[in-house]
């Protein structure tokens, strides 16, 4: 995948959904002028009202290469199960395997965020429209050994009949 220029990604981020651009935000204050935060540097309780769509990656070194560490109730319910542990390849969401992976693999090379925008037909056929942003986290501020990745939602379809996720969509 080819990168992106300071400008276009300064554009897809300005086209996102607010929360997309408060998770970017706080992570780029959490970064203290670093190239990139360290999950230490990462408080979840910072983060509340964002943690049912926040998932958290690791960079592996082996044939995985990206493993599902942790998966947020929302996003689990947006793809019908819960990935954790599984292999990026095995467990995506998405239109297909490659274009996944490719999100990933641009963050991790970068050391640089990744924002993908808009529409997207998932395994089942259903068209999904979502903002989503990939952040690397790094422990010794040279590569990637995690990446945090947020998403917005504009059709939510939850492919799970109950979750207590649902609670907050059937009450508006």
């Amino acid at each position: 995948m080819q990168r992106l220029t300071a400008e276009e990604m300064q554009a897809r981020v300005a086209a996102c959904h607010p929360e997309v651009q408060a998770v970017l935000a706080y992570w780029r204050e959490k970064a203290r002028g670093r190239k990139m935060p360290a999950r230490a540097d990462i408080d979840p309780s910072e983060l509340t009202p964002f943690l049912p769509r926040i998932g958290l990656v690791d960079v592996v070194p082996d044939a995985r290469r990206f493993v599902y560490r942790l998966v947020g109730p929302e996003d689990a319910a947006l793809r019908g199960h819960d990935p954790t542990g599984k292999a990026v390849a095995e467990g995506f969401f998405g239109p297909d395997a490659a274009e996944a992976l490719n999100h990933y693999e641009y963050t991790a090379q970068y050391c640089e965020p990744y924002c993908h925008r808009g529409p997207f037909q998932a395994q089942d056929g259903v068209t999904e429209e979502e903002d989503v942003i990939f952040l690397p986290l790094s422990e010794d501020g040279q590569s990637v050994n995690m990446i945090l990745v947020f998403y917005y939602s504009y059709r939510f379809h939850p492919r799970v009949a109950y979750s207590s996720v649902l609670l907050r969509y059937r009450q508006r």
